[in-house]
């Protein structure tokens, strides 16, 4: 069989990724939809596999190359050649550009469309030959929005809200509209999710709205726009996310779902009354991004040692801890990707659902039908769980029902606000939980942090005096070089590229269990966690410091870099 011929259904099952009824539950899928849409896109969107799944896989049994265009620099000689409407029509992407051997490699969905190939050797006047490449349909809008710099179509809208000239335009909801305001809203929707932020903030001053995109942590000005551009835009955010526009007095909760370069993205919105109106922020939720795999996450080998050593335990309660946007969510639900499989029942129970796990059985809290984390607790026990994942820890009913759930052998996974895996024990108490009820049923307890990478490009070195490194736990060393932020296109001048974890994790056990019970202080406590290897937050951003993944500077902002480290 060539492998133009091989069907990916096919492919993916003789490899173990697919069973015959997910495909047979596609293919049904696919016959009525619209259009026919393509079999992998379908796949994707009932969650079976991930577009880099099967970008990967067709790859390597059809001995064709692959590129992740999340990761690929672009290559300036390259996008010149095919302009960005073609790209667009043709759903191609220009990556390398070879003009002494003549050829120019194009990323494609499809490597065996040869009316595509054959309109781009026209295109470029037959003079260079096409490599073609594989890559995954999502990717290549978003890299031909990136690729091509889609600001520019934000300063177009702005330009044309200041002269007051208005055309036709297709909108992101697909419908066709003519004012600038609500194609500006869509296009900064638009942007912030390229630009990989996790909240967008609207906020109103006296006489103008500034707007804010939180990037790794941290929030970056964007835009200040006249004030009087502001009802309009609060109106249209309004409308997308089914608040009611006629209130302007009191806090409102929506949520906006929009396709953004291929992906699925549900905003959060949530409004608040100020001195100068309403301030409305969205908290953006990319599905594809949500489960990182517990092996990618990143953290020392140790510590992910001990992380899969707490996710075997049978039963038990596991905290994850930390402030909001430290990434405890993301945490969570790679603890229970490495461990879902045929054999484990997992119901969820979160406010709200973030991220789709398959396999699992998920549920939003519903305050309507009086759906609380305590009550919510009590229904997922008559549905025969295994493992039971509560969103957070708020009260002493929530955390008294996830404890006895623990004791009556099942897992549970939540999340709690507290600065320290320690201070978790603490925090416990404070609500109101008794210390025999902790006590022998804790898996363990995770605090993180997340710390922006320093971007490779611009990190300039920089030798820490003697005495820092004494006073940080470092053997001194003169030749000792860590590196700090620098500047530079690649990073949008912000000095860091994406984020990493800091963690600190206490896997408890029986001396743990009695100290607890006897009601040991948190000093006490740690100085047993650390005769079993404990590295505290500061110590583990340190490590990260000395691997010259992030910044000194960086780890102070997160956490407190004391002389104990």
């Amino acid at each position: 069989m060539t492998p133009q011929k091989k069907r990916l259904g096919e492919l993916l099952i003789e490899e173990g990724i697919l069973t015959p009824d997910q495909l047979e539950i596609a293919l049904l899928e696919q016959k009525n939809s619209p259009g026919r849409e393509p079999l992998g896109k379908i796949l994707v969107q009932l969650g079976f596999v991930t577009e880099e799944v099967i970008r990967d896989q067709l790859g390597r049994s059809l001995g064709q190359e692959s590129v992740d265009l999340k990761t690929w620099v672009p290559d300036a000689e390259a996008l010149k050649l095919i302009d960005q409407e073609t790209a667009r029509r043709l759903r191609v992407v220009p990556v390398a550009y070879n003009a002494e051997a003549g050829t120019l490699k194009v990323a494609m969905a499809d490597v065996f469309d040869i009316v595509t190939l054959d309109r781009l050797s026209v295109l470029l006047g037959g003079r260079l030959e096409i490599e073609p490449v594989l890559a995954g349909e999502a990717e290549l809008e978003e890299a031909i929005d990136r690729f091509y710099g889609y600001e520019l179509s934000l300063g177009g809208i702005l330009r044309e809200l200041e002269t007051g000239e208005q055309e036709t335009e297709l909108g992101l909801e697909g419908e066709r509209y003519s004012h600038p305001l609500v194609r500006l809203v869509d296009a900064l929707l638009a942007d912030a999710v390229r630009q990989g932020a996790s909240d967008i903030h609207f906020e109103p001053e006296e006489g103008f709205l500034r707007i804010r995109y939180r990037i790794d942590g941290v929030l970056h000005q964007v835009r200040v726009l006249h004030k009087r551009y502001w009802s309009g835009m609060l109106v249209r955010l309004k409308v997308m996310a089914q608040m009611n526009i006629a209130e302007t007095r009191s806090p409102q909760d929506g949520h906006i779902q929009l396709t953004v370069a291929g992906r699925d993205i549900d905003f959060r919105t949530a409004t608040h009354p100020t001195l100068h109106g309403e301030n409305l922020v969205l908290r953006i939720l990319d599905k594809r991004k949500g489960i990182v795999p517990l092996d990618r996450l990143d953290v020392a080998a140790d510590t992910l040692a001990l992380l899969k050593a707490m996710a075997g335990r049978p039963e038990g309660l596991l905290l994850v801890t930390g402030p909001t946007g430290s990434g405890k969510t993301t945490t969570l639900y790679s603890l229970l990707a490495y461990i879902n499989n045929e054999r484990v029942n997992i119901m969820t129970l979160e406010d709200p659902v973030e991220y789709p796990l398959p396999g699992a059985r998920q549920s939003s809290l519903n305050p309507a039908a009086k759906l609380d984390f305590a009550g919510g607790i009590r229904s997922l026990l008559r549905q025969d769980p295994d493992v039971i994942l509560v969103g957070e820890i708020r009260d002493q009913e929530t955390a008294t029902m996830a404890l006895r759930a623990a004791m009556t052998g099942h897992q549970v996974f939540s999340t709690l606000h507290t600065n320290s895996a320690v201070g978790a024990l603490v925090r416990l108490r404070d609500i109101g939980v008794s210390t025999d009820l902790i006590a022998g049923n804790l898996i363990g307890v995770i605090a993180q942090r997340l710390v922006r990478r320093l971007c490779a490009k611009c990190r300039r070195p920089v030798t820490p005096s003697l005495e820092d490194q004494a006073r940080w736990g470092w053997e001194p060393d003169e030749a000792r070089v860590i590196y700090e932020a620098g500047r530079c296109a690649a990073c949008q001048f912000h000095g860091y590229r994406g984020r990493t974890l800091i963690m600190e994790v206490i896997p408890f056990d029986a001396e743990l269990d009695a100290l607890v019970a006897k009601g040991a202080s948190m000093p006490e406590i740690e100085q047993a966690a650390r005769r079993k290897g404990y590295r505290s937050l500061a110590e583990d951003g340190l490590r990260q410091v000395a691997a010259g993944v992030t910044s000194l500077a960086e780890v102070r902002r997160v956490t407190n870099l004391n002389p104990a480290g």
